[in-house]
């Protein structure tokens, strides 16, 4: 079974096999609220192991799970999904309870339950008893249910069931729900026959949820499990973004702590290397001792700028990455609130170098390869556009050439975003040299002013310099014809020029409609164009100074020659 709902999308497998036993007392389903026809739009996994021995145990199971999904999707919405399934639950196990006293048939019937109940981004556990419920994170396994027994193996008791007593006491956890996380509803013939390491790897091993299903309960009936064995595999394939009040609510309640050292371990991450160190962050690559993945950490500095700027900052990184996914655009990974307890954010480590390391480097950068940067970048920035998000401080510095070829967008900290309020003013974002004119009067940014520090990052990429001269802050610049390309790099042709001069052109009537449209001119450009024929660099352009030297000596010969004839 799949389900693609409102940015929630899951993919759900199930085995059951009655092993050794008579007959199957086990019963497990899922089911999705259906607009329209249910109050709840979630989605529930539930599975029931009618207790061995009493009568009816099979009935019991059905029963418990049937009754839990009526009553569980048909509360209102308002009333949260605990106290609804509390409800349920509470409600069916009062039915079983009556009809074991008044049917001398089902006589002390009753069964262990356990759901997940998928929410939005939350999902919650409910469970009786001793069937369970696991979750598979980046290779990590973790029981998030408790067993309800009494004693070990063989001699082992439920001190807890569905159908025993009134006033049930039942368990509830909530957790978020992220990508790529597996869970696993197992009775306790599949749980009791294999050890916590097997169960992970064959969840690890990322096969279908029918098929890793299937494979559990034969594993457990090859252990030797004399039980009914039943598996329900719940694949998380993508959760709905996390809303803008979310992610301020996280971010408020993490203090700003003095920075780290190398060889410290924070929130089970151990830092290992210092990667940059700027005027507002540190950034630090570290191990997640966890699951033993390279990260990196950002860390706001403190005393530099008001809290209020570096959590803005934090919150805006959060909120991109929880809705514009693109291999162009730098992830950030969220972490479970109850693991982060300082602000800092975590990005995957990827391997290569920022734009501006590069361009220290010689040669410079060919026509070619340059033209196929710009029109990556161009695609990055549309990415972020197509979504609402405006950049505002592209630069060299916060591109990352891959070494693979591919490139990522970086530092989205100042970023304008739809439903956030903006920085105060005092903290304009950006970076002089590649800022647009109209900032400079109060504009707060937009695809026009994005494509401009494009256009003087492309500018830059070739050059080195910069089409305006370095813009020093605070200061007001005044914006005149920018610098040739072509008198820097005499090796490339004038329609780059052209391309790029109209990108950062001072009236932003005046430039390209979009960053696409420049990708378009310079990548049409490239092809039909082609590089300029390379002409031999002269004497005044390699050497200016041996140039005079040399000439003034042919002068002083030319005046000699000419007293000598006299």
């Amino acid at each position: 079974m799949s389900r693609f709902d409102h940015d929630l999308r899951f993919e759900i497998g199930f085995a059951s096999d009655k092993g050794k036993r008579a007959d199957n007392q086990d019963y497990a389903a899922a089911r999705i609220g259906r607009p329209r026809v249910d109050a709840r739009r979630a989605a529930v996994a539930a599975l029931a192991d009618g207790v061995g021995g009493r009568q009816g145990g099979r009935d019991a199971a059905e029963l418990c799970v049937r009754g839990f999904f009526d009553g569980f999707f048909g509360l209102p919405a308002s009333l949260g999904a605990p106290q609804a399934a509390a409800r349920a639950l509470s409600a069916i196990n009062d039915w079983i309870v009556a009809q074991g006293r008044v049917d001398p048939e089902r006589a002390g019937m009753a069964t262990t339950f356990t759901a997940l109940i998928l929410d939005g981004r939350d999902g919650h556990c409910v469970h009786v008893g001793d069937s369970r419920l696991y979750r598979l994170r980046e290779s990590a396994l973790e029981q998030l249910s408790e067993d309800h027994v009494m004693g070990r193996g063989d001699l082992s008791v439920l001190r807890r069931a569905v159908g025993v007593e009134n006033n049930l006491p039942i368990d509830h956890r909530k957790f978020s729900l992220r990508p790529h996380e597996r869970y696993l509803l197992c009775s306790d013939g599949v749980h009791g026959g294999l050890r916590d390491a097997s169960l992970r790897e064959i969840l690890d091993q990322r096969a279908a949820p029918d098929r890793t299903a299937q494979d559990l309960v034969a594993a457990a009936l090859a252990a030797g499990s004399a039980d009914n064995c039943t598996a329900l595999v719940i694949d998380i394939l993508d959760a709905p973004p996390a809303s803008a009040e979310d992610i301020s609510q996280t971010f408020d309640a993490l203090p700003i702590s003095v920075l780290p050292e190398i060889g410290a371990v924070v929130d089970a991450f151990r830092i290992d290397a210092l990667l940059s160190d700027g005027r507002y962050a540190r950034l630090l690559r570290a191990e997640d001792l966890r699951t033993s993945q390279t990260v990196v950490l950002k860390f706001p500095k403190p005393a530099v700028a008001d809290d209020e700027v570096f959590r803005r900052a934090f919150i805006n990184e959060a909120f991109v990455a929880s809705r514009v996914r693109s291999p162009w655009i730098a992830e950030t990974i969220e972490l479970p609130p109850e693991r982060q307890t300082r602000l800092y954010s975590v990005m995957p480590f990827y391997e290569g170098e920022t734009l501006e390391t590069r361009l220290r480097r010689e040669p410079p950068i060919s026509l070619e390869d340059g033209a196929l940067l710009a029109t990556r970048m161009a695609r990055a920035i549309a990415t972020l556009h197509r979504a609402g998000v405006i950049h505002r401080d592209i630069k060299p510095e916060n591109i990352l050439l891959l070494r693979d070829g591919g490139i990522k967008l970086l530092d989205l900290g100042v970023a304008r975003l739809p439903q956030l309020d903006d920085f105060p003013d005092i903290h304009a974002p950006g970076t002089p040299s590649y800022m647009a004119p109209e900032f400079f009067a109060g504009a707060q940014g937009d695809e026009a002013t994005d494509l401009f520090a494009l256009g003087v990052t492309v500018y830059r990429l070739f050059t080195r310099a910069y089409p305006f001269g370095e813009i020093e802050p605070f200061t007001k610049p005044r914006f005149g014809k920018p610098a040739s390309l072509t008198a820097k790099r005499p090796d490339l042709p004038a329609w780059l020029e052209g391309a790029i001069f109209k990108a950062i052109a001072v009236d932003p009537a005046k430039r390209h409609a979009d960053v696409l449209e420049f990708a378009f001119e310079i990548e049409n450009g490239a092809r039909r164009g082609g590089p300029a024929v390379a002409r031999k660099t002269p004497l005044y352009e390699r050497n200016p100074l041996l140039f005079w030297q040399g000439l003034c000596a042919l002068l002083a010969i030319l005046l000699a020659v000419s007293l000598f004839r006299r």
